[in-house]
């Protein structure tokens, strides 16, 4: 028998996800219940938006006594909570100033808008001319702007026309970068791992070198660390695995610590200052509550050792799914708990391995249709990887016993 939530939500909602067909009832740490009761372990927190772990208390707790305070009063007037919020940001990531906002496509958006005021009014550039250099297999949200220059056709059909001002080059090729950059360049935006592209990692040294280009052309670099940031990669930020930091950073999804978007476009003065009153805004972006569970969210990072935890279990997770002997997989790679496993389409496809994954109990999503996800919340502990870890090889061997 048909689900009947699903079945409604089919009907009123509109069709731009393909869910795996279990709804989520509740959440704990790094466990999700479905409506009937029956458990799951997540392997996927939600793109890396839950990576405190579902319903941590800290951050329930201080969202409840925000909430009983001060939510939402545009930036039409001052609060108590954004000023602590963006001067913890800046420490931590090396930069000057941020601009809050609250999806992780709004931060992209507003980073294009930086570097193009930065290229007019800094380097010169003549106008409407500016060009930003993207790469090969992208994924930054789904804006008109931010689809333009994605590589994936079927996120630009039929939602032309398409925003020009871009150039795409292959991912992790520095030689390529150098010579697209001209006189017209304003700023390279990079993933320094691929996320949605199927946890992409560059080769060593490729961070460090298209720095020195960019810094070479006077061209901003700019990263989007919406998925690698916040120690998903065993680092506070990606970028902290080769340089000290970029000249802009694009933060979102784990920010929000899981309960809700937020935000932030972080740069270096002589970028950020260019905006002036009415140039930029959104009515939610760093209200009270956001800032306040934000800042929650960042401290428990450091409190609880997130960071190390990734990095130490990740080392763990990947080292034990790279002995996995089984035909359908093709390659594992990843940094910290941020790790995609190949799948052998001669075999079967991802999402068959995820729907067969889910059916044991553990959740996660494919992409690209050849690789499985696997980013817990960092909390999870090695007593639950483990358990995670017999369920991937029981499914395997499962999946390869179907032929």
């Amino acid at each position: 028998m048909p689900n009947q939530i699903i079945t409604r939500e089919l009907k009123y909602s509109a069709h731009n996800y393909a869910p795996l067909p279990v709804v989520l009832a509740r959440g704990q740490g790094a466990l999700l219940w479905d409506e009937s009761g029956k458990q799951y372990i997540d392997m996927m927190s939600a793109y890396s938006a839950v990576s405190h772990g579902h319903c941590h208390p800290r951050i329930v707790g201080a969202l409840n006594k925000q909430a009983q305070t001060l939510c939402v009063i545009s930036r039409a007037f001052h609060s108590e909570k954004l000023a602590p919020f963006m001067e913890k940001l800046c420490a931590l990531s090396g930069m000057d100033m941020g601009l809050p906002m609250n999806s992780g496509a709004e931060a992209v958006e507003t980073a294009i808008k930086a570097a193009r005021l930065w290229g007019y009014k800094v380097k010169g550039i003549k106008k409407n001319k500016a060009k930003i250099i993207v790469v090969e297999n992208n994924f930054h949200g789904r804006t008109t702007t931010i689809i333009s220059f994605s590589s994936e056709a079927g996120y630009k059909e039929n939602f032309g026309p398409l925003t020009p001002g871009f150039e795409t080059i292959p991912y992790g090729d520095a030689d390529a970068l150098e010579a697209a950059i001209d006189e017209n360049t304003c700023a390279f935006l990079v993933e320094p791992i691929q996320g949605e592209g199927g946890i992409i990692i560059p080769e060593d040294g490729w961070l460090k070198k298209v720095q020195k280009i960019c810094k070479k052309n006077n061209v901003l670099f700019i990263l989007d660390e919406i998925q690698s940031g916040l120690g998903r990669t065993g680092k506070m930020f990606a970028f902290e695995h080769e340089i000290d930091a970029p000249d802009g950073l694009i933060l979102g999804k784990a920010l929000g610590g899981g309960v809700m978007p937020v935000s932030a476009f972080l740069a270096k003065k002589e970028v950020m200052e260019l905006f002036k009153p009415g140039s930029h805004g959104s009515t939610f972006g760093g209200n009270p509550l956001a800032c306040a569970i934000a800042m929650e969210a960042l401290d428990i990072l450091e409190d609880e050792g997130l960071v190390e935890n990734s990095q130490k279990l990740g080392e763990y997770l990947l080292e034990r799914l790279q002995k996995i002997d089984s035909k359908l997989i093709k390659t594992v790679r990843g940094r910290g708990l941020w790790i995609g496993m190949e799948i052998d389409k001669k075999y079967a496809s991802a999402r068959h391995v995820c729907e067969r994954l889910m059916e044991n109990g553990v959740l996660t999503k494919e992409t690209h249709e050849t690789i499985v996800r696997l980013a817990p919340p960092l909390i999870i502990t090695k007593e639950i990887l483990d358990e995670v870890l017999e369920v991937i090889i029981k499914t395997l061997k499962e999946v390869e016993a179907e032929g």
